[in-house]
C-alpha cells in the first residue's frame, strides 16, 4: 500500500458550509440531550476538550457524580491499555453495568464512547464487546452499531478511501506499515479499516459487512444518506467513518444524532476528535490562562518520560539541545532484571529530582532508550514488564519531598501511573490544552498537589520540538508572572 503526499489533505468545504454545519450540530446537540460518558483506555483522550470533569477511579459512585456533573461529557480513566484482558474485560464488564445501573437510577439517556489510540492500539474488540453485553444485560437497550472513528487532526490521523493514515512529515502514511502496527502488545496488520476489523474480530466480522461513510459523501453534506446508511445497522455491525478534517466529524454528528433521534443505537470505538465535536457549545466556561497564572509559581517543574515511540525519543533529543535551564537524569528500567534494582533506582533518580526542584531548576527524568523486551514473551507478559517499569518510574514523582510548579508525564501508560498512583488523583479537571492534541490537566483538591498544572504529553503527538516549546511555554508563564 502506497504512502500519500500531505497534498490530498485539501479544504473540503466553503467558509459559509462550515458556518451552517456549526449551526447544524448545535442544534442536534441540544436536541439530543444525553450524558456522553467517555471511557479512556489511557489518559491522552482528554487532548480536545476542556472544563470536562475526569475521574481516576470508575466505580459506581465516581459514575454517579459524573452522571449528576453539569457537563455533557465525563471521563473515566481506565487506563486499560496497561491491563491483561483478563483485567481488561473484567473493569468493562463492571462498568458497563454500574452506568446502566445510574442511567436507571437518574432517568438520564447516554452515550457511551471507547476513547482509545489514534493508531489503534488497544484492547479491541474486547472493551466494546464487554460494554455491550453488560449494558444490553442489564437494561433494555439493544445496541444496532458501533462507531469506528480513528480520525484525530492534531495527531496527523485521517482515514480516506476507508484506509487509515499516520502522517510523518510530509507524506500519509498507511498506519499499518507504521512502527505502532509493530506494538509488541497491540500490533495488527491492515490499514483499510474494514480489513482491521476483520483482522481484529479473528473473522467474526466480514470486511464486507462493514458500513463505510465515506468522505464523499460527508464531503457533499448528504445528510440524509449518511443517516439512512446509519438506519441501516443491525446487530451491532461495525460502522467505519472516513473523515480528513473537523467538519467532516460535524457532518457526521449531526447525520449520527438523526439517526439516534429516530430510535438507533450505537456504541463508539474513537480517537479524541469526535469527543471535541459532541462537546461543542455545550460546556462551562473556564480559564485556563487565569488558572496558570495562579498555579505556577516560578519553581522547578519536572518531566518524566516512559513513552519509548520513535517521536518521543526524537523530542527528547531536540529538548536537549534547545537550551533550556533543565537538568536531565536517565532512569534504567534494565535494573529490574536485578532484585530490589527498580526500587534503588527510583530513589536515587528521585533524590536528584527533589534538590534540582527546590533549588528553582526543572528535573527532566526519562528512561533509558534501549527498549527491554522479553524474547519470546506473550503479549500479558510484556504488558506485566511495562507496568512495573511505569510503576517504579512514576513512584519518582510519589516520592519527591517538594511541590513542583508542574508536571509533565510522556507517554500513555506513564501518565496514567502518575496521575491515579503518584499524585493520588481522583478527579480531576481537562482545563484546555498546552499545544494541539497536548491536555493540561488541573489536579483534584484530594491529589498530592491540589491544583497542580498537569500535563499529559502523548507519546506519538506533536513535531520535534513541541516537548521543548509546551515546557518553555509554561516556564515562560511562571518567569513573567514571579520575576
Amino acid at each position: 500500500m502506497e504512502k500519500c503526499p500531505v497534498q490530498v489533505l485539501t479544504p473540503g468545504y466553503r467558509a459559509e458550509d462550515r458556518k451552517e454545519m456549526e449551526e447544524l450540530l448545535k442544534e442536534r446537540l441540544c436536541s439530543l440531550g444525553r450524558k456522553i460518558v467517555v471511557l479512556d483506555d489511557d489518559p491522552t483522550g482528554i487532548q480536545t476538550v476542556s472544563n470536562v470533569p475526569v475521574y481516576t477511579t470508575w466505580d459506581k459512585a465516581a459514575i454517579c457524580q459524573g452522571f449528576e456533573d453539569e457537563s455533557p461529557m465525563f471521563f473515566l480513566s481506565t487506563n486499560s491499555r496497561s491491563m491483561t484482558e483478563a483485567e481488561t474485560s473484567k473493569a468493562h464488564l463492571a462498568i458497563g453495568a454500574d452506568i446502566a445501573a445510574t442511567a436507571r437510577a437518574t432517568g438520564k439517556d447516554f452515550l457511551v464512547i471507547s476513547r482509545s489510540d489514534s493508531t489503534l492500539r488497544g484492547h479491541y474488540p474486547l472493551e466494546t464487546q464487554c460494554l455491550r453485553y453488560s449494558i444490553e444485560k442489564n437494561s433494555s437497550l439493544r445496541f444496532d452499531g458501533e462507531i469506528i472513528m480513528p480520525f484525530f487532526e492534531e495527531g496527523g490521523r485521517y482515514t480516506i478511501g476507508d484506509i487509515h493514515y499516520v502522517r510523518e512529515e510530509e507524506n500519509l502514511i498507511p498506519v499499518g506499515e507504521t512502527e505502532f502496527a509493530g506494538d509488541k502488545s497491540f500490533g495488527f496488520h491492515s490499514s483499510d479499516l474494514k480489513e482491521w476489523c476483520q483482522e481484529k474480530t479473528g473473522g467474526s466480522c466480514k470486511a464486507e459487512d462493514v458500513i463505510s461513510i465515506s468522505l464523499e459523501d460527508l464531503r457533499n453534506m448528504e445528510l440524509d444518506k449518511v443517516t439512512g446508511q446509519l438506519l441501516e445497522a443491525r446487530r451491532f455491525q461495525r460502522i467505519i467513518v472516513n473523515a480528513a478534517e473537523y467538519t467532516d466529524v460535524s457532518v457526521f454528528a449531526v447525520a449520527l444524532i438523526d439517526a439516534i433521534l429516530q430510535g438507533k443505537e450505537f456504541l463508539f470505538r474513537t480517537a479524541a476528535s469526535l469527543l471535541k465535536v459532541l462537546c461543542f457549545g455545550l460546556r462551562p466556561s473556564f480559564s485556563m490562562e487565569s488558572w496558570l497564572k495562579e498555579e505556577l509559581r516560578g519553581r522547578g517543574g519536572i518531566l518524566i518520560v516512559g513513552s519509548h515511540v520513535n517521536k518521543t525519543t526524537r523530542q527528547l533529543e531536540y529538548l536537549k539541545k534547545r537550551g533550556l535551564p533543565i537538568d536531565f537524569f536517565e532512569f534504567n528500567q534494565h535494573r529490574i532484571l536485578e532484585d530490589g534494582g527498580l526500587e534503588d533506582e527510583a530513589k536515587r533518580v528521585c533524590r536528584q529530582a527533589s534538590e534540582c526542584i527546590a533549588d528553582g531548576r526543572m528535573a527532566a527524568v526519562y528512561t533509558r532508550r534501549e527498549r527491554l523486551d522479553i524474547p519470546g514473551g506473550t503479549p500479558d507478559m510484556q504488558l506485566k514488564m511495562a507496568t512495573e517499569i511505569s510503576a517504579a518510574l512514576t513512584s519518582v514523582i510519589g516520592m519527591l519531598k517538594v511541590r513542583p510548579d508542574f508536571v509533565i508525564a510522556k507517554g500513555g501508560i506513564t501518565s496514567g501511573d502518575v496521575m491515579k498512583k503518584a499524585l493520588k488523583m481522583k478527579r480531576g479537571l481537562a482545563a484546555g490544552q498546552a499545544a494541539p492534541g497536548i491536555p493540561i490537566m488541573k489536579a483534584g483538591g484530594e491529589s498530592r498537589f491540589p491544583g497542580l498544572p498537569y500535563v499529559i504529553f502523548p507519546g506519538n503527538v506533536g513535531p520535534d520540538t513541541a516537548l521543548a516549546d509546551v515546557i518553555e511555554y509554561l516556564m515562560g508563564i511562571g518567569r513573567r508572572i514571579h520575576k
